[in-house]
């Protein structure tokens, strides 16, 4: 059974080329996560991770809310027999997100919140449509985002990420932008259009640098300056002699497009 053919209760899975089309699929819930999207998304996310010919993550939502975060009702009856046991919680599905070492795209056309935001600042790129509004409202309820700070702070500036869980309250995707948690925001007549340009871009990239590279990223992050230097001159030696290098390179003098295999 291919994953096109796999029947999914809270996700839309399509794989169509390059690319794996994921879409939280429970708008009656507000998307929230639950332990049956839990194991969906480990199943589909180890599942991009063994196929060499999936190339990028296009990460959306149905309805109006992107996601909700966590599912505080924690509703049981949605358990998928189609699917096997991952064993894991959503910081394993964050964890491999954050490790696929492919590119993931959130195409926001929701509101963000608590949890979710996990995901956002997990991906590599996010895009939303100009209205919607990103909110932490945990401590609110009484609870600190604790595992939401992990990838927070890795894409927003100290003290206005803190100001922004400290008080819980929303912000709009201009300050989303301008802080550092989206790459972009559109109006809805363009969205769709920029985020598919920008998905099939990422697309046409060869797929075994592009794994490399953000390997690479994210082991040398937060590394000696010196120690992340000597690291990455081994990767760049490595990798200039790749069979993507010399076709890439080989391409660029024969003024042709590179075929990355």
């Amino acid at each position: 059974m291919t994953i096109n053919e796999t029947k999914f209760k809270t996700l839309l899975v399509e794989h169509q080329d390059h690319i794996l089309h994921i879409s939280l699929n429970r708008p009656e819930k507000k998307n929230a996560i639950n332990p049956a999207m839990t194991n969906e998304l480990l199943f589909v996310l180890d599942y991009a991770d063994k196929t060499d010919s999936v190339r990028v993550l296009d990460l959306s939502a149905q309805g109006d809310v992107f996601c909700a975060g966590g599912d505080l009702r924690n509703m049981s009856g949605e358990e998928n027999d189609d699917i096997p046991n991952m064993d894991g919680n959503l910081v394993d599905v964050i964890k491999n997100l954050r490790n696929l070492n492919k590119p993931v795209v959130c195409r926001i056309e929701g509101n963000v919140y608590a949890g979710a935001l996990l995901l956002v600042c997990n991906a590599t790129h996010a895009y939303a449509l100009n209205d919607v509004t990103f909110t932490a409202p945990e401590i609110k309820r009484g609870i600190w985002p604790f595992m939401v700070m992990a990838g927070l702070f890795r894409v927003m500036p100290k003290r206005v990420g803190l100001d922004f869980i400290m008080r819980g309250n929303a912000i709009d995707a201009n300050q989303a932008l301008t802080h550092g948690l989206i790459n972009q925001h559109f109006v809805k007549e363009d969205f769709q259009i920029e985020v598919d340009k920008i998905i099939s871009e990422l697309a046409s990239m060869p797929p075994n640098a592009m794994k490399k590279g953000l390997s690479a990223f994210h082991k040398q992050e937060f590394d000696d300056f010196e120690d992340a230097m000597n690291f990455l001159e081994s990767e760049i030696n490595d990798s200039l002699k790749s069979d993507e290098a010399i076709e890439g390179i080989t391409a660029f003098l024969e003024k042709r497009k590179p075929n990355w295999k």
